[in-house]
């Protein structure tokens, strides 16, 4: 079995002040219905009182000098400034000499002149949420009343940029972008994204009468139905090859590719910055509106909460042997094709959420978008060589574009 020792990584909590709630009712999210968990609450938002508890909490658990706050949604702008005002007096007042950071995920369609100036005079780091040009971003995020967002969306980020805020953006990747990788990355690129998240969406749908649409990973291939708006495997490994053969050959050192990043750490053997790429999980937990603590914000089904805030400390709960059992599963739990495969160090089976199919020993377990993968990092496998020498020599990856022109490898 293969543990990671409690305290040996940052303490991590998402914070979901107003739950499941959004302006936006984009087709595939996954976090909307959580409203069901949670129907006999009228007002999903945070209380004043829970913020206090769990800003003082959180920074009195951490092990480390530099704290990272994350606030997520539902729609995070949804809550007023004030809100966020409060939180960062609260941060100051508990933070007893330690370094506190803050980011922020947003659709971007609520931001104002006067958000945007709080962002950059606190420092927050924004996360936006937009899938590329205007066809693909609006085939599947919408608002409510089937209107498309993309305009409001560009508008939020023109904002940032006028007022210099850091803002990185998470792309969604489906079965139609993923379809027009060149496009859907230059698009990126011509907005000024230097900083690129893009998450491939696998979800499925309970074809039995349940509490919740979608299923979690227990779910066996004959309980759920995959969701239609889901990436294919084939199509993943294909999106993920042709974006890389631009970025390798024009982009590194330049635009900031998470996956791609990821990918580089795990070759050189260090901890990568996505956690589905990681050897195990389970030191980030996410925490809704009412004090409710779950393994992961992917995870936020009754089987995986862990406890709530009023009756249990953080420390407590995400040190939990259900925890910690939890992030350690990612490991132990590979299926026979994982163990044997050359790549393992790789992925390390990626997602827990998307191991949900045999593998070809008809063993349990296997990523649904394995042979996606797979040809990913075979086909990026000489440039990984060639950057993990170049760093361990002291040089910059980046060295790889006047290799290539030389015409390597």
């Amino acid at each position: 079995m293969t543990t990671f020792a409690p305290f040996s990584k940052p303490l991590y909590v998402m914070l979901k002040p107003c739950g499941s709630s959004c302006n936006l009712a984009c087709d595939y999210c996954y976090y909307l219905e959580k409203t069901k968990l949670y129907s006999q609450n009228k007002h999903r938002v945070m209380s004043d009182t829970l913020l206090e508890r769990f800003v003082k909490e959180y920074l009195e658990s951490q092990t480390m000098g530099q704290v990272l706050f994350t606030w997520h949604g539902g729609e995070t702008l949804m809550r007023p400034i004030e809100f966020y005002r409060k939180a960062l007096d609260l941060q100051k007042k508990y933070a007893n000499g330690r370094q506190i950071d803050n980011s922020i995920q947003t659709n971007g369609t609520l931001l104002t002149d006067e958000w945007c100036k709080f962002f950059k005079e606190n420092n927050f780091l924004v996360g936006i949420s937009i899938d590329g040009p205007q066809e693909f971003h609006d085939e599947y995020r919408r608002d409510k009343m089937g209107r498309p967002s993309f305009l409001k969306v560009m508008h939020g980020i023109e904002l940032l940029k006028k007022y210099d805020v850091e803002f990185n953006c998470m792309a969604v990747v489906n079965d139609y972008n993923a379809d027009y990788p060149l496009e859907f990355y230059h698009f990126f690129k011509e907005i000024g994204c230097q900083y690129l998240q893009f998450t491939p969406i696998v979800e499925r749908i309970n074809r039995h009468p349940s509490p919740l649409t979608l299923a979690t990973a227990t779910a066996s291939e004959k309980d759920a139905d995959l969701a239609p708006y889901s990436i294919k495997p084939k199509q993943w490994g294909n999106f993920l090859c042709a974006i890389f053969d631009e970025w390798v050959r024009e982009d590194v050192g330049k635009t900031f590719v998470q996956i791609f990043d990821s990918t580089l750490a795990n070759w050189v053997g260090e901890q990568p910055g996505l956690c589905t790429m990681a050897k195990t999980c389970g030191h980030a937990g996410v925490m809704e509106f009412n004090g409710d603590v779950y393994s992961c914000d992917h995870f936020v089904f009754p089987e995986y909460k862990l406890g709530n805030i009023y009756s249990e400390t953080l420390t407590s709960m995400m040190y939990s042997d259900q925890q910690l059992k939890f992030g350690n599963d990612k490991f132990d739990k590979l299926p026979r094709q994982c163990r044997e495969c050359d790549m393992l160090f790789a992925c390390y089976g990626e997602c827990p959420k998307n191991r949900f199919v045999n593998d070809r020993y008809g063993e349990p377990g296997l990523n649904y978008l394995c042979e996606g993968y797979y040809r990913f990092f075979t086909h990026v496998a000489p440039y990984m060589d060639f950057m993990k020498q170049e760093l361990l020599a002291q040089r910059a990856p980046a060295n790889v574009m006047e290799w290539i022109k030389k015409g390597k490898p």
